[in-house]
């Protein structure tokens, strides 16, 4: 992804308007009895995003035409800032360092990925998160808050380095701030100014780009 992938955010008053979620891919056959068989065809999740919604002044449209311009459409990703699900916990509560867990230490292993996981039942589901604001994120081990001189955290991979191995079995945990990979979804924007001046809004498709 780092070739063709820009460490910018899209204009974020424009994205906090905007729509969008997770989709996911599912084959479904129905049997002559009647029954069904479904199989995910996707293991992860990929969000789609339309930003027009979130254009409603000429300033906004030129600001999103000049990013447009600037990532050559579809060529170079982005971060995009999901509105609903850009924490480590849910949106009225503050980051915790005990948010998220990330693994268990074996005495060895310093570099643990960032994720979240969705979902407490029988099949919770974990995303690797790539793309985190480096500067928000909290670690903890054992329960215990580490400071932030004892790790980094690569805020283009979402991968957290201690500075000391965490002891066999101690539980690392993090909270964190994040931003979602995406592209374009089209190599063309076509905004008509009448229109737009009656109140028509742009399509602007983003798509996610899964790491």
């Amino acid at each position: 992804m780092a070739g063709d992938f820009h460490e910018v955010r899209f204009p974020l008053d424009v994205a906090l308007r905007g729509s969008g979620g997770p989709s996911r891919l599912t084959e479904i056959v129905t049997l002559a009895s009647g029954r069904e068989h479904r199989n995910s065809r996707w293991a992860d999740s990929r969000r789609r995003y339309d930003a027009g919604l979130g254009i409603r002044t000429l300033d906004s449209l030129h600001a999103v035409l000049a990013f447009f311009e600037e990532r050559r459409g579809r060529l170079y990703g982005f971060r995009y800032r999901d509105r609903i699900d850009h924490r480590s916990g849910p949106p009225s509560q503050a980051v915790g360092p005990g948010d998220q867990p990330l693994g268990l230490g074996d005495g060895a292993t310093r570099v643990f990925p960032l994720a979240k996981t969705y979902g407490t039942g029988p099949l919770p589901y974990r995303r690797l998160i790539a793309k985190p604001v480096a500067e928000t994120v909290r670690v903890a081990v054992a329960g215990v808050e580490r400071p932030a001189s004892s790790f980094t955290c690569d805020g283009t991979t979402g991968l957290v380095t201690l500075a000391t191995a965490p002891a066999a079995g101690a539980r690392v945990t993090a909270g964190f701030w994040f931003d979602v990979p995406v592209r374009f979804d089209t190599d063309e924007l076509s905004v008509d100014l009448q229109a737009f001046s009656a109140g028509e809004i742009p399509n602007v498709p983003l798509i996610e780009i899964v790491p």
